[in-house]
């Protein structure tokens, strides 16, 4: 498949995925760093390239609410947020995945407040893990592009009907220009496929009814629905990444490995922190250091069987959160990957970082490498870590 060579931001490769996916509708509201990701859409339709309807309203919650009522009339939908944005939404996202609509949402990783801070870390979409998404996460806008394509055939699958965010970090990949391979714009849309409803608030023929009341007879048989919709995800999400490589090249799994065939002791993370890991992991392997990394591309629903099979009889492992769980032993990566690894006898520690946007440079990393060295070697190790932050 011949495929263009281009220069983008994370947020400018992600605008043209979703017009490649030719949507009816997009909901819209600015918020830092997510912005120029609209700005982007809103040129593509004021040149005459899209022919999406974009709907400007007053809040996040207009805009998922805006979404959640497009989806439900037979449209394809899709908006986008981050931080403060996100949790405006809070109500609504559960409606969107407890009505099994297919939206699709570009989710740029901030830092939520207090204190106001407009850089990375994934307190945002971590505060939202349980409301009934699909979450995926990029390294690069690369990853971000290819994500927000696979997004839709994931969403719209029969089997799955669940929202998806595609969660990049702010600021690192969203305003970061970066070389990416795009396909054209027949065959990205050849792939995704002409959006099918399963049904719609418009089909008078067929007509249903959204969001009744929904008391103790039905609720939790519906709340079932939903569960069983993930466990199906995964294996939909593994079979679009599948097909998806077939077509382009890039194949993905739920996570990726790298270094991981002989690894000894094993990182696990999230997002962008992941190419600056493996600079460092190259160093150590040079110096006979097996050390390898585990990056978590699909974090809803969780790979706990992957995880674990992975993970099993290594010297040593460690997580890294760039979110913190108040009140929690450690992040939520750290707390889903130790459940995963549950009657395994692996030293496991925990690391929360870059919290506020705080660097996660190339001697952090190396810190991390040294401790995990520490705990393969019987050395007791603290549960979790808070990493760079200053005495």
């Amino acid at each position: 498949m011949e495929q263009k060579l281009v220069a983008l931001s994370g947020n400018e490769a992600v605008a043209h995925a979703f017009k490649q996916a030719k949507p009816h509708v997009a909901a819209v509201f600015p918020i830092t760093p997510q912005t120029e990701m609209m700005h982007q859409y809103a040129e593509f339709v004021a040149n005459g390239e899209s022919t999406t309807e974009m709907i400007l309203v007053e809040s996040e919650h207009s805009a998922m609410s805006a979404a959640v009522g497009s989806s439900a009339a037979g449209a394809r939908t899709f908006t986008a947020t981050s931080s403060a944005g996100f949790a405006l939404m809070w109500e609504v996202l559960y409606i969107a995945a407890s009505l099994r609509l297919p939206i699709c949402m570009a989710m740029v990783n901030r830092a939520l407040s207090g204190n106001i801070n407009i850089h990375c870390d994934h307190s945002d979409s971590m505060g939202g893990r349980d409301a009934g998404w699909i979450h995926l996460f990029a390294e690069n806008a690369q990853e971000a592009y290819d994500n927000a394509l696979m997004a839709w055939r994931i969403a719209e699958h029969k089997d799955v009907r669940l929202p998806v965010m595609v969660n990049y970090d702010g600021f690192i990949i969203s305003h970061t220009a970066d070389s990416l391979y795009m396909l054209p714009d027949d065959e990205a849309y050849k792939f995704i496929g002409k959006h099918k409803p399963s049904y719609a608030l418009l089909d008078v023929e067929n007509p249903i009814t959204v969001g009744p009341l929904d008391l103790t007879d039905y609720y939790f048989e519906h709340k079932a629905s939903q569960i069983a919709a993930y466990d199906k995800a995964a294996e939909v999400i593994a079979s679009v990444s599948e097909e998806y490589g077939q077509l382009t090249g890039r194949h993905y799994d739920l996570c990726e490995e790298y270094l991981m065939d002989d690894a000894e002791m094993v990182m696990v993370m999230i997002g962008s922190s992941a190419g600056t890991a493996k600079d460092v992991i190259d160093e150590y392997r040079e110096k006979g250091v097996k050390v390898g990394l585990l990056k978590i591309r699909m974090f809803r629903p969780f790979p706990v069987s992957f995880i674990a099979e992975k993970l099993a009889n290594r010297k040593a492992v460690c997580v890294l959160d760039r979110s913190a769980s108040f009140g929690g032993q450690g992040g939520p990566v750290y707390m889903e990957v130790r459940s995963a690894m549950y009657g395994q006898n692996v030293p496991l520690h925990g690391y929360i970082y870059g919290l506020g946007g705080r660097d996660f440079d190339l001697k952090t990393v190396a810190v991390v490498i040294e401790d995990l060295q520490k705990s393969a070697s019987g050395e007791k190790m603290k549960d979790v870590t808070l990493l760079g932050v200053r005495s």
